[in-house]
């Protein structure tokens, strides 16, 4: 059993998220602003959050940066069609994915669902002891840790993913289509600026020099790769 946060202004839109995620069995918990959702995060446990970004109080932005300061949990944000600016500022605090209004049900539940099955399981190919190390970065499959250099680093769900996907692969280079169809399940439609926004991230958290990396290396014109930082 998950629990589900559905935050919107509009009741009318939550209302209808809790229709739609009740087919799937999820708990769900409502929230009207930022300030309430944060207030729910924290005293209760909540395995994804559906944040709208305009709204009154503390906007979805606001919320998920103060999100990502305590909790690592998928953070869908649910965005109009006019809002794309506000979708890349998402992505770069931290989102992992987003929905725009108004929804296609069969899509929303897709996207939880992926989300939620990556959060907790990840699935895919495992080392026998879970841990793969590529010069300074372990990654553990099983506790879902990630050190460099002999200290822990806090990712998201979705770095951990694009992460491990690399370290996996050392040497292959991926597209960003690539990256996008196998991490978010999805269609590659947008996936080039969402998958530089979590490359970037994931060398501010991983690389001494991000502008230089030693691990994450671009192929230009062609994709990413794992080198072992030598």
């Amino acid at each position: 059993m998950y629990n589900i946060l559905i935050c919107d202004d509009e009741k009318d839109i939550v209302n209808a998220l809790k229709i739609y995620l009740s087919d799937e069995n999820y708990t769900t918990f409502t929230a009207y602003n930022g300030k309430q959702a944060l207030d729910i995060i924290r005293s209760n446990e909540i395995h994804l959050a559906l944040m709208d970004i305009m709204m009154p109080q503390m906007d979805g932005i606001e919320a998920l940066s103060a999100i990502r300061e305590e909790y690592n949990i998928p953070v869908i944000l649910l965005s109009a069609k006019s809002e794309d600016t506000d979708k890349i500022l998402g992505l770069n605090m931290g989102a992992d994915d987003y929905i725009t209004k108004p929804f296609n049900p069969v899509e929303l539940q897709a996207r939880v669902k992926s989300r939620l099955r990556r959060y907790t399981k990840l699935g895919g190919k495992v080392l026998d002891d879970g841990k793969i190390t590529i010069g300074g970065i372990t990654l553990d499959d099983k506790t879902k840790n990630v050190t460099c250099d002999g200290e822990e680093v806090n990712l998201t769900p979705t770095e951990f993913e694009i992460l491990r996907l690399l370290m996996h692969n050392p040497g292959r280079v991926f597209s960003p289509k690539e990256i996008y169809a196998k991490v978010w399940n999805d269609a590659p439609y947008g996936a080039e600026n969402t998958v530089v926004v979590h490359i970037r991230h994931l060398r501010e958290k991983l690389e001494i020099n991000p502008a230089e990396p030693r691990y994450l290396k671009v192929v230009w014109g062609h994709g990413y790769k794992m080198e072992n930082g030598k």
